[in-house]
Order: structure tokens, then C-alpha cells, then sequence
């Protein structure tokens, strides 16, 4: 993808304005289903993120690691030794190869790494040829504190590998962005423009840093989240890009239920947009799960939080009759990889699943 020109605007100066942006430089973050390096995670320690059940994510959790270290490295942040052999013992209790996981001394609040970790962006054509973008986190809102650990990841990853880092200064989260790896970027007005992250900038102001950190050239924009999300409406749980002009879009087919009608919305508004050639995106429709209650609580179940990995795709279901239905509909968009569910009806009583747990560390 060729270099830009930074995205100027009058009320607007960055940071660090003394310095080309990553866009100017000709850094841009790839699609998922690029070839990856390595997964990054942060080991589940929260005990008020899944309060009363966390003991019982791990079997999944570590089945997650097993599936992604068939195509490449699992790099893990945990806080110390004692806390690195607790994941050495999960993981060798469903035959996870070791060799393939490497342990980082980085201790982190919680585990949503798609959130708090780095944000990787590659030119191949550059002397240094990736580099990391550290924004600003948090914990979406200030809904969870502390999250002071999480913030410096980016950076502490950063330092551990070399790489520069950059620091926008505003909040942005990666579960909140989409991206085709040819210029275009969806995301959400809910959340994005949700005054709890960055009451600052108005949409205009938000896309300019978009284009210059992540070096795209084109945000699209849908309004809506799903029920139970306390992210205020990512994108990872709605709109997914499969290849470059595809995405994946859940919907409602029960009218009654509390997320038709959102997801209805999207789906009008993802029929409109066009992408940088001018082309209709193609939609692949897929259905929501059954609606889950935990304590009272509606959780954000949704397939769409699959994470797509070297030679895998894994998928988060949830022991309800639409699983083996969102199987066949995800795997038909990537008929060169496995598509994998593993159960996630634990997991998500931490309101998120695989993709809200892993960033991807490109290849380049």
C-alpha cells in the first residue's frame, strides 16, 4: 500500500506532529487473515472478569492455544514465574506443544489483549519493516478499573522486540476496528463516537487519526453493537472482513429479540457502502446464537468473535442448535483453513471470546 499524506485538519495536532505519522512512512496494519508471526495473549488472572467461574475457562482457553500453535508462535504476557507455570500446566493438560509458546514478564489488569495490546503495522519496503502503534486504553469507559498495566503493553512489547512505538494520545481499542488490509476500515459510531473514550474529537477528528496510525484510507462506519456488550458496540462482535472485499455480517432472524432490529440496521447500512474501487462489499449473512442469560445478565454471544490464525479459524459457540450452522456459513469463506468451534459458553460470562482475547503479530 503506497504512502499517504497526513490527514490535516485544522483543530487538529498530533502528539508527536514533529514526526511522520506511520501512514506518511507507509505503514499500515494488515488484514487478519494475512499471514501471522506469532499470536500475542494475556493470561485470564482477573477473577472479577469472569467472578465465581474463571477456573472453568481454562480448558478452553488452553484447547484456543492448541489450535493456533498448529500454524504459529503463542506469545503470552503473564506477571511472573508462578503464574507462568499455571499456564504451563493448562496448556500440557490438552497436549499443547511448548516449543511453539513463549512467556513474557509483562503483567497485565485483564485479558482483553486484542484491547490492550499492540497494534502492529508493517511496510515492507522500509528498513525496519513493522512497527507498533500504543494507544491509548481505558478499559472502555473507565468501566473496570485499575487498567494502568494494560495501558503500557504496547510499549513494554515494544521494547522487548525493538520496534518503534508509536502514541497517538487518544483511546482507541482493537476490537473496535475492521480492517480489508487494502485501505479500508469499518468500524462503529457507538463505540467510536461514544463521549466515554475520546469526548474531544467529533467523527471528522477521529477518522484523521485512523488514517494516520493505521494507515487506511477509507473508514466506513455502521451504528450499532449487539445487546450485553460492554465495549459499547465493537465491531468484532458485528461486521467481520473474511478477504478483502467480504465481510461477515451477524443477524437476527428471531423479530423478537432484542437485536433484530440493531442488526437489521447494520446490515442496510453495510449494503450501501462501496469500497475504494468503487465496488458493493459482498455480505455473508450470519445468524446470531441463542440468546444466553447468566444471572440476570444477557452476555454478548456471537460467532462473528471468531479469530482467524495461520491455519485455523477458531470459533466461539455456545452448545446451542445454531452451532453447527455458523460452522458450515464461516467455514465456507475460508475453504484453505479449518474452521474450529470450541465451546465458549465460559468464556463469554467474561463478555467477550477468541477475538477479544489475541492480537496478531503480522508477518513481514
Amino acid at each position: 500500500m503506497p504512502a499517504s499524506k497526513k490527514t490535516k485538519h485544522p483543530n487538529l495536532a498530533f502528539p508527536e506532529d514533529s514526526v511522520p505519522t506511520p501512514k506518511e512512512l507507509g505503514y499500515y496494519f494488515p488484514a487478519e487473515f494475512a499471514p501471522h508471526v506469532a499470536t500475542w495473549l494475556s493470561w485470564p488472572h482477573k477473577e472479577a472478569s469472569w467472578p465465581g467461574k474463571i477456573e472453568t475457562i481454562y480448558p478452553s482457553y488452553a484447547r484456543f492455544i492448541r489450535e493456533l500453535t498448529s500454524g504459529e508462535i503463542v506469545r503470552i504476557n503473564v506477571s511472573d514465574t508462578r503464574m507462568q507455570a499455571f499456564a504451563v500446566n493448562h496448556l500440557q493438560k490438552v497436549g499443547v506443544d511448548l516449543a511453539k509458546v513463549e512467556f513474557y514478564f509483562h503483567p497485565t489488569n485483564d485479558a482483553w489483549c486484542r484491547d490492550h495490546g499492540p497494534a502492529f503495522l508493517i511496510n515492507p519496503e522500509a528498513a525496519i519493516k513493522k512497527i507498533i502503534v500504543d494507544w491509548g486504553y481505558n478499559a472502555w469507559g473507565n468501566k473496570y478499573p485499575p487498567y494502568d498495566l494494560d495501558d503500557v503493553i504496547p510499549t513494554l512489547i515494544g521494547k522487548e522486540f525493538g520496534l518503534p512505538v508509536y502514541h497517538p494520545g487518544i483511546v482507541m481499542e482493537g476490537g473496535s476496528v475492521e480492517f480489508n488490509g487494502k485501505g479500508t476500515l469499518i468500524t462503529s459510531t457507538a463505540c467510536l463516537l461514544n463521549p466515554n473514550r475520546n469526548p474531544q474529537l467529533n467523527q471528522e477528528l477521529i477518522e484523521a487519526y485512523l488514517y494516520n496510525y493505521y494507515g487506511v484510507e477509507q473508514v466506513l462506519w455502521v451504528d450499532e453493537g449487539i445487546v450485553g456488550d460492554d465495549t459499547d458496540g465493537h465491531i468484532d462482535d458485528t461486521v467481520r472482513f473474511v478477504n478483502e472485499d467480504t465481510v461477515l455480517t451477524v443477524i437476527e432472524e428471531n423479530r423478537n429479540d432484542a437485536n433484530y432490529g440493531l442488526l437489521q440496521h447494520n446490515l442496510q447500512q453495510l449494503q450501501k457502502m462501496r469500497l475504494l474501487n468503487g465496488k458493493q462489499l459482498n455480505i455473508v449473512e450470519l445468524p446470531m446464537p441463542d440468546e444466553m442469560i447468566y444471572e440476570d445478565q444477557r452476555l454478548p454471544c456471537s460467532y462473528a468473535n471468531f479469530y482467524i490464525a495461520n491455519h485455523a479459524v477458531i470459533v466461539p459457540i455456545f452448545n446451542c442448535p445454531g452451532d453447527d450452522r455458523a460452522l458450515q456459513i464461516i467455514q465456507q469463506c475460508f475453504p484453505e483453513r479449518k474452521v474450529v468451534g470450541i465451546d465458549s459458553s465460559d468464556i463469554i460470562w467474561g463478555l467477550g471470546s477468541f477475538h477479544c482475547l489475541s492480537q496478531q503479530e503480522p508477518a513481514v
